[in-house]
């Protein structure tokens, strides 16, 4: 597999957990063990298996940690969305954040199916 960092998917999703440290750094510090922590850890979730699948050696491996990475974002947007109606960010912080997750749910999308389609 090629090296993660030719990746432009990768580099969305280093974007994207950068942008949800900083929005989680303003949740309220009664969710920290909570909602900040499990945006977190979703959010470097989903570059990290990107990573870590194209160490693997295997096509049906790159496709495995491409489609944890995928679970990520989606468990990632469901806890923005839950943020949002909590009114922990506000309409205009979740719409950028949004905007951010879906992006990267279609390119890692595309190229589950491009690594699927070349199998």
């Amino acid at each position: 597999m090629n090296n993660f960092r030719d990746l432009k998917v990768w580099h969305k999703g280093i974007d994207l957990a950068v942008s949800v440290y900083k929005v989680a750094a303003e949740l309220p510090a009664s969710e920290r063990f909570n909602l900040v922590s499990q945006m977190q850890r979703a959010a470097v979730s989903i570059p990290s298996n990107i990573a870590e699948g194209c160490g693997r050696h295997s096509d049906p491996a790159f496709d495995s940690f491409l489609s944890i990475s995928l679970g990520s974002a989606y468990e990632l947007e469901t806890q923005a969305i839950i943020s949002q109606r909590l009114g922990f960010i506000t309409e205009p912080i979740f719409n950028n954040l949004q905007n951010q997750i879906v992006e990267v749910q279609k390119m890692t999308y595309g190229l589950l199916n491009r690594s699927n389609k070349a199998a």
